[in-house]
């Protein structure tokens, strides 16, 4: 999303548009959760979409069995067990609650790391998009507990749409996308998540915000800002097939700053319902963007961030 690393001017005319998009399915969703009010605003997105889309619906919850190694082992397996009876009451209180009335479901829970359980599950089920709440943990807790959210959006092969604690709109009964902001640097790590913001933009009628954070290290003139702008804003446009602002309302910016905060920015200024990026495929970042920026933008969004790995 950035150019602060030396990019080959290219040339726009050298950048291959993406093809007309289909339209996106999602038949089969999986939504972790632990029952948190981070995974219960989770649920609600999927919920939306899986009626939005006619989707069947996996709610999984993950026993993790490392939480407890500082336990004696004759005491580990009782808390195990008390922690999946727990975990029981749950789901029983969610079936009982008539939130996945009307909405094909099954409910699992199984003993292992989060990200083995999730996607064991979404493979055995062939799962179209994985979806999660993340508690925003920063810091030293960030660092002892690690984010469940991020190793699974940086290692799933399948789209990932994350949930984060500045959400604050509450789902609605029916997902409906008005705006959506994908934010690109061009890499095809980025591309490959176009498709996705071009599709779901076409299914929508929603607008659709083209935007590339440029990160100067120092001041630059008015003029070099000027050709920065619209050759940036030339390389966004060539990215769009041909005919697409007949059904996508396509706008393209180009900012100057720190890519989490104008990122951030825009998505509050145009009231995004959608941020779309791509990601490094095992990597530590999502395009040119360090590890503790990639984390910032999931947890500080007020929209949902669907990732796509390269």
């Amino acid at each position: 999303m950035t150019n602060k690393e030396k990019q080959p001017m290219t040339s726009p005319s050298e950048l291959t548009p993406v093809e007309t998009p289909g339209r996106v399915e999602i038949s089969n969703i999986v939504v972790a959760t632990d029952f948190s009010p981070a995974s219960e605003r989770a649920l609600d997105y999927a919920l939306a979409i899986a009626r939005r889309y006619d989707s069947h619906v996996y709610v999984v919850h993950a026993i993790r069995p490392d939480l407890y190694t500082l336990q004696p082992p004759e005491a580990a397996g009782g808390m195990i067990e008390l922690v999946r009876q727990s975990a029981e009451q749950e789901m029983a209180g969610l079936l009982v609650s008539g939130r996945l009335r009307q909405v094909p479901h099954q409910v699992v829970i199984e003993e292992g790391d989060v990200w083995k359980v999730v996607s064991e599950l979404a493979s055995l089920h062939d799962a179209d998009l994985i979806v999660l709440g993340t508690h925003g943990r920063t810091g030293f807790e960030k660092m002892f507990l690690g984010s469940v959210a991020e190793r699974v959006f940086r290692l799933s092969p399948r789209p990932v749409l994350t949930v984060g604690p500045a959400v604050s709109k509450q789902a609605p009964a029916e997902v409906e996308l008005k705006h959506i902001v994908f934010a690109t640097d061009f890499s095809p790590n980025s591309r490959r998540a176009l498709p996705y913001a071009l599709s779901l933009a076409q299914e929508h009628q929603a607008a659709l915000t083209m935007l590339h954070v440029v990160e100067t290290p120092e001041e630059l003139s008015p003029e070099t800002l000027a050709h920065l702008r619209q050759f940036f804003t030339e390389r966004l446009e060539s990215m769009l097939p041909p005919g697409s602002d007949l059904w996508c309302y396509p706008e393209f910016i180009v900012s100057f700053g720190s890519p989490v905060e104008r990122i951030l920015e825009t998505c509050q200024s145009v009231e995004a319902d959608l941020l779309v990026l791509g990601i490094r495929g095992g990597g530590t970042a999502v395009g040119h963007l360090p590890q503790v920026r990639a984390y910032q933008l999931v947890c500080q969004t007020t929209c949902p961030v669907l990732t796509v790995r390269g």
